[in-house]
């Protein structure tokens, strides 16, 4: 799976297994909260889809991404704003 052709402005929700506020937004806001957030909550973070994506190995599309994924959109971020 590759978060590279996931759109900056695709509808996205960023929710947090703890229970916290959730976070509804652009997949770019996702990411720009992930990136500020500690360790803990990182772990806690997933970013839940309106369009569901192919991952490698699986036969049917997921409307999740969890930890390292969010860290991947986080640091494509980051590059293409420096």
């Amino acid at each position: 799976m590759s978060t590279q052709t996931i759109p900056w402005d695709q509808a996205a929700t960023m929710i947090d297994l703890e229970g916290r506020t959730p976070i509804i937004g652009t997949i770019r806001d996702c990411a720009l909260h992930f990136s500020l957030y500690k360790p803990h909550a990182r772990e806690n973070a997933r970013v839940l889809l309106t369009v569901p994506i192919h991952r490698e190995g699986r036969k049917t599309r997921t409307w999740l991404l969890d930890p390292p994924e969010i860290a991947e959109l986080a640091d494509r971020l980051a590059r293409e704003t420096q």
